[in-house]
């Protein structure tokens, strides 16, 4: 495995909001992540439902992976999320990102965002930008 993505894996064994949401690194390649999170009764709204916060974090820790996968540092300058089907407290959701394209000045990557069962729960777009 290439050292930045070495770097980059134990940076995420210590990231805070990883640990905060208990969110897992489960792979990590050029261009490629998936992240893991089980849902619990915290995530709920008021509505009763998962909350889509919540959906829309593990897809962006995968992004945050994909993307620094290939060029590091960057940030996010666009996300769009579409919520397909609800998840449910005790799911394990599983988000990946691809990177789509990466250049010197813009990385556009996809997410998308199951279930245990392979259950399509949201699909995501992002656009970062390199910082070096």
């Amino acid at each position: 495995m290439p050292k930045h993505l070495e770097e980059l894996k134990e940076k995420a064994k210590s990231e805070p909001v990883a640990a905060f949401l208990d969110m897992k690194l489960i792979e990590l390649a050029e261009g490629h992540a998936r992240v893991s999170m089980k849902l619990k009764p915290e995530h709920v709204n008021f509505n009763g439902m998962v909350f889509g916060g919540i959906v829309m974090s593990l897809a962006d820790q995968a992004f945050a992976y994909g993307t620094n996968s290939v060029i590091t540092p960057n940030v996010a300058s666009q996300f769009n999320i579409h919520f397909v089907a609800a998840a449910n407290v005790g799911d394990e959701l599983i988000a990946e990102c691809w990177v789509a394209k990466s250049g010197k000045r813009v990385c556009i990557s996809e997410m998308a965002v199951t279930n245990q069962d392979g259950k399509l729960i949201a699909k995501a777009t992002g656009t970062t930008i390199p910082l070096v």
